[in-house]
């Protein structure tokens, strides 16, 4: 399909939108009683972490009217994140989720997101003309996975920023909570085919295409006609591929203590800096730095980093001959 025109980029509104579910994150220690909360939701994220990074973003879901949705509306002012686009539900919560560390799995998480505000969140006449004046358009698998309404909705809006000259950035995030492998896999490759920005990680492109090949997966993400797909490999970095060109980027070293919250920021950091630069390979090298930031604290909003501490550490790899 190739990138979308260029015209959302003249007098946008936005650089980025986000549609989807933000949460409140419950971080637990298995060794002791402890419990810290902060915030979640993989776009939610993203809007956090790209607006750390310098850009305009605003995001598009429902909260419920109550007081974890304040304390998410609180976080997004002092982020910069709008919400002119944000409803507030009074008939259904705000999702949260359990993350737990230390036990042999490494961490754990449980969802409390059945039935919250963002699984009945419809687009309005404010959220069509905010994806008329975006550069970027971002969702996820889990923005539609939801709910069937969330599905909709996020095809919907697919379609109006594609209409409008946006790009659309699609993250492959798959739950096998939220929905079956077989209704996962079709609607997550009809979204590859409608997106101009595939951000897949590894581990799931590998169940959504039955193979673990990393070639064979960024063939599958490009058959449909994206034009970029920016692939996670978690320690191992990521790939980056064009119908032309692929280049693998190592993962930053970092001594890292919590991974929740590392493929949103690289998520951001690549949309960000490829805005900036048009430069994919580029701004997988910034990504893979953000998100290995991100991984040295805990949680998946206090640790996302901001522009300053990701090009000072790219500025240290460059100086090393990494760069």
């Amino acid at each position: 399909m190739g990138p979308a025109s260029a015209c959302a980029d003249h007098d946008a509104r936005f650089d980025l939108l986000a549609l989807g579910e933000p949460l409140i994150e419950f971080n637990a220690d298995a060794s002791d009683d402890r419990c810290l909360r902060g915030f979640g939701g993989d776009v939610s994220n993203v809007a956090v972490a790209a607006a750390r990074l310098g850009a305009r973003t605003g995001f598009l879901g429902a909260l419920g009217a109550d007081a974890f949705g304040d304390d998410v509306m609180a976080l997004w002012a002092r982020e910069g994140v709008d919400t002119a686009c944000v409803r507030r539900d009074p008939q259904a919560p705000t999702g949260a989720y359990l993350v737990e560390h230390g036990g042999a799995q490494g961490h754990r998480f449980a969802y409390l997101r059945a039935s919250s505000a963002a699984t009945r969140y419809a687009l309005d006449d404010a959220a069509r003309a905010a994806l008329a004046s975006t550069r970027i358009l971002h969702l996820s698998a889990i923005s539609q996975g939801i709910s069937l309404a969330a599905c909709d909705t996020g095809f919907e809006a697919m379609a109006l920023a594609r209409e409008a000259g946006a790009r659309i950035a699609y993250d492959t995030n798959l739950r096998l909570a939220l929905w079956p492998l077989p209704r996962a896999r079709a609607i997550i490759r009809e979204a590859l085919r409608l997106c101009d920005i595939a951000l897949p990680g590894h581990e799931d492109a590998a169940k959504i295409f039955g193979t673990r090949d990393p070639e064979a997966l960024l063939d599958h993400c490009l058959e449909g006609g994206c034009a970029i797909v920016a692939m996670t490999l978690g320690a191992q970095g990521a790939i980056i591929a064009t119908p032309h060109a692929r280049r693998r980027i190592p993962a930053f070293p970092v001594t890292a203590r919590d991974a929740t919250g590392a493929g949103d920021a690289f998520d951001a950091a690549f949309l960000v800096h490829l805005q900036e630069t048009g430069d994919p390979f580029a701004a997988g090298q910034y990504a893979c730095i953000a998100a290995a930031l991100s991984t040295t604290g805990y949680g998946a909003i206090a640790p996302l980093p901001d522009r300053a501490a990701v090009e000072a550490a790219g500025a240290n790899l460059s100086a090393d001959g990494g760069g």
